[in-house]
């Protein structure tokens, strides 16, 4: 019995298949899913969703949102997704390389608005980064 998985973004399904195993970056640690799973519901944070088909797995890039397991059935609504695939691991290398800069800039200072877009522009670059290798 596999999972079914839907991965589902304001612009475009990003992912629409199915899954031995699910792994997804909730916002209290990782999330380990396979069939027969509980229902829940479940906020996510930025970080990298993990799919297994078999013995291969898939990295997708998330940038935030709701899981909703319910039956084997798996559906992710994020803010923003992308393949790992997809993303060219030199740009995202250099994007997570000056997102860290700027979060550094800021670190110590008291909080704001700017602290906060820096330290959520660090998250999204490095779950680009880690999907952009598989890991």
């Amino acid at each position: 019995m596999t999972l079914t998985l839907r991965v589902l973004a304001p612009d475009q399904s990003v992912f629409d298949g199915t899954a031995d195993e699910v792994i997804l970056p909730g916002t209290t640690g990782q999330l380990g899913i396979l069939t027969g799973h509980v229902s829940m519901l479940t906020a996510l944070d930025s970080g990298v969703l993990r799919v297994r088909e078999g013995a291969n797995w898939q990295s997708i890039a998330l940038m935030g949102g709701f899981a909703e397991v319910v039956a084997n059935e798996v559906t992710v609504l994020v803010n923003g997704a992308e393949l790992g695939s997809s993303i060219n691991a030199a740009a995202a290398q250099t994007d997570f390389e000056a997102a860290q800069q700027a979060a550094a800039a800021l670190e110590g200072s008291d909080p704001s608005p700017e602290k906060v877009k820096a330290q959520q522009a660090l998250a999204r670059a490095r779950a680009r980064l880690q999907a952009s290798k598989g890991a």
